[in-house]
């Protein structure tokens, strides 16, 4: 249970829950309370951030102020991230038939979107009070239909679907996104099921904390692996995530996880992305019992040199934070995550991003700002990157 007293959050287990009900790797089963002054990081993870909290704040500023504790309860119960769920009886009383939401959205009409109307603002409508993912850009969790159940054959909601807008506050996001995680899929990285509509404004990305039967996979972002809220999450180095990697990843996903955080945090440098910070990375695990956790897919992948134009690494590399000299502290943090040949590797993602801004020419030439702020970031990579290795 719950609750909020005295200026502290209190968390505490039922004294026969089994280990299985553990709701984060760090806070096991104990007969003790759980305190904090603040919510809990493994709740904070979920709440909503940006657009999706502007939204709630319009939707219920006659109603009622918003907190940590009601936002968990307005987003918490049936489609956070991860294993979690909240219920709030009392709330759900309070709001009946506001809360309600869409039966569900199919994948290909959301795709073949004209633009006719604000598609995506009329998801956001629906399905605000579903929406347990964090994050500034505008993003909504939309149930997704089927194609059997679109053509009106009998089926279930099956899965969820995360769409996102850049809006106009950035401009070419969708096809930025698209684009950069074409590049990660491209070097073999694991990456969820992702689209771009056929009008270029959403990019649609299957969740993957759920398995083919819906049941719940456990997800925790690496703030909340490190005892950190949602304020906090730029508040680290990426050394540090790899010791996480280390600490909670079963010992025989050591070797893949880190090459793959290797990787991640590479393509970012090679990318421009200033903001694979910590709730960027994240395990997934089948529920605490069962030493199975590993680095979960690479997602939130974007250039943001576009938008930013001299902008950092959310996380320090090498104690730095620069992009030009995260292109000379990879190596270093290549000895960290145990990869015997970085030049090797890096030689593959630079191959991989150089295809796809290629095979993507026409594409990337319908956001300019965009195209040029990719160009620039890989060139910039690659020329010193050659440089280092011919001098060798």
């Amino acid at each position: 249970m719950l609750s909020f007293e005295d200026g502290r959050y209190l968390f505490t287990y039922a004294l026969d829950a089994p280990q299985s009900a553990d709701i984060s790797l760090l806070m096991p089963h104990r007969a003790d309370q759980y305190a904090s002054p603040t919510l809990h990081p493994i709740f904070q993870m979920n709440l909503p951030e940006g657009y999706v909290l502007e939204q709630l704040r319009n939707r219920l500023a006659k109603a009622t102020p918003l907190d940590p504790m009601l936002l968990l309860a307005l987003t918490g119960r049936e489609a956070a991230i991860g294993r979690v769920r909240v219920e709030a009886p009392e709330l759900e009383a309070a709001l009946g038939e506001g809360r309600r939401t869409g039966k569900g959205e199919n994948l290909t009409s959301i795709l073949a979107w004209d633009g006719a109307e604000d598609l995506f603002n009329a998801l956001a409508q629906r399905y605000l009070f579903r929406t347990g993912v964090s994050g500034v850009q505008p993003k909504v969790l939309v149930p997704e239909l089927p194609e059997s159940a679109a053509a009106g054959k009998a089926s279930l909601t099956t899965s969820d679907l995360i769409v996102k807008s850049g809006g106009a506050e950035f401009p070419g996001l969708a096809v930025n996104e698209y684009v950069c995680m074409s590049a990660a899929k491209a070097a073999g990285l694991p990456v969820p099921e992702f689209h771009l509509s056929d009008n270029h404004q959403l990019f649609v990305m299957r969740r993957f904390d759920r398995l083919p039967d819906a049941s719940s996979l456990g997800f925790e972002d690496m703030a909340a692996l490190m005892g950190k809220g949602t304020t906090e999450k730029y508040d680290s180095s990426y050394e540090r995530v790899a010791r996480c990697v280390e600490l909670f990843c079963a010992e025989d996903h050591h070797v893949a996880g880190l090459a793959q955080l290797f990787d991640q945090v590479a393509l970012s440098c090679i990318l421009g992305n200033g903001d694979a910070h910590l709730k960027n990375f994240g395990v997934l695990y089948s529920d605490p019992s069962q030493n199975d956790v590993r680095l979960a897919p690479a997602y939130d992948i974007v250039n943001t040199t576009a938008y930013i134009r001299d902008d950092q690494l959310a996380l320090t590399l090498g104690g730095s934070r620069s992009l030009f000299a995260s292109r000379l502290h990879l190596f270093e943090f290549a000895g960290r995550c145990r990869i015997a040949e970085p030049a090797v590797r890096i030689t593959r993602l630079l191959e991989a991003v150089e295809s796809v801004l290629g095979h993507e020419r026409n594409l990337l030439a319908t956001v300019p700002d965009v195209r040029t702020a990719l160009k620039e970031s890989f060139d910039g990579f690659a020329s010193l990157f050659e440089r280092k290795h011919a001098s060798k």
